[in-house]
């Protein structure tokens, strides 16, 4: 009960029910619009302030802060602009994924140890297997896994945490990606020679094969049919 009503008010949050600055509804007034007691209103309320969307001001009542209050790496918050907002989600992911990603692969490729390259040839068999499944079950969530792999193979603690931070960005953006014809069947060698280059201790090269696959996942989101404005 106490997440749905956490979803309910973030996503009409979200999705621009009230403005930024503007107060909520009295309580009992919203608490029977959704259909929750005052005091399991009051809970959710509590979560939203705690994510960065909600302030609670005594006599003002409890007013929508604007989105750069949000805490953006939040499941929770994700989620919401997912299902609201997608073409912003996907462009946030992708200008993240080319400042941080690149990066990443260069310092994986000097820091990477014997167990992180195998994770991540773990990740890309699994990308492999699931491409030749009839309708790629299981694709997004190994393509996934690859990239979080990268991060933690960078050894640098904070890239590993932000990994598992976005990866529902990242799904997001690899479901949209691979919508379009031909994308997974190219983007698997591309993937094989990012570990390849880490492998072999090659920073220039695993650095450009992730650019390249950046670059990539952007032409194809902007063909996608999965592609929806907010």
């Amino acid at each position: 009960m106490h997440q749905r009503v956490v979803d309910e008010l973030g996503l009409r949050i979200v999705g621009g029910t009230w403005e930024p600055g503007q107060p909520l509804p009295v309580e009992d007034v919203l608490a029977g619009d959704i259909g929750v007691s005052r005091g399991g209103l009051r809970e959710a309320v509590k979560a939203l302030v705690a994510k960065g969307m909600l302030e609670v001001r005594p006599r003002t009542g409890t007013r929508v802060l604007s989105p750069e209050h949000w805490n953006h790496l939040d499941r929770d918050v994700l989620r919401w602009q997912q299902a609201g907002d997608s073409a912003a989600l996907l462009r946030d992911t992708g200008e993240l994924r080319r400042i941080v990603e690149p990066e990443a692969a260069r310092l994986a490729a000097g820091r990477a140890t014997a167990g992180d390259v195998r994770t991540l040839y773990d990740a890309l068999a699994a990308m492999e297997a699931a491409a030749a499944r009839p309708g790629r079950s299981g694709y997004v969530e190994a393509d996934t896994a690859f990239h979080r792999a990268l991060l933690d193979a960078s050894g640098n603690r904070l890239l590993g945490s932000l990994g598992r931070a976005i990866d529902i960005a990242l799904e997001h953006s690899f479901v949209v990606s691979t919508q379009t014809p031909g994308a997974v069947e190219a983007s698997l060698p591309a993937h094989r020679s990012v570990v390849e280059a880490v492998e072999r201790g090659d920073p220039a090269a695993a650095s450009a094969a992730v650019l390249g696959i950046i670059d990539a996942a952007e032409r194809e989101i902007a063909e996608s049919p999965g592609l929806t404005q907010g």
